[in-house]
């Protein structure tokens, strides 16, 4: 397999996760940071990243709204919910350690 048909089908694939789990919006992030190691939001900062390595200017919040597909604000207030005492000890506890 040639690179640029490796890179178009890993972009298909981020595309496809991305797209996954915006439908499934019931999925909350502390349940999937506590489960996977990493949400929505480690995705969207990884794409910020990469626009910042390839030298185009992107801020957290941008990043945020090209992964959410609006603003983070308000993907919060249309689908997040308040974590549990016992989600966020949980998070805590696995939590990496700087």
């Amino acid at each position: 397999m040639d690179k640029q048909t490796k890179t178009e089908l890993e972009a298909a694939a981020f595309r496809r996760l991305r797209d996954h789990l915006a439908e499934r919006s019931d999925v909350q992030n502390i349940d999937m940071m506590n489960l996977t190691g990493f949400c929505r939001n480690c995705l969207a900062r990884w794409y910020q990243e990469a626009a910042n390595e390839r030298g185009i200017d992107m801020t957290k919040d941008q990043g945020r709204e090209v992964f959410y597909g609006m603003p983070y604000e308000d993907f919060k207030q249309q689908n997040q919910t308040s974590a549990s005492p016992e989600k966020l000890a949980e998070f805590e506890a696995k939590r990496p350690k700087d």
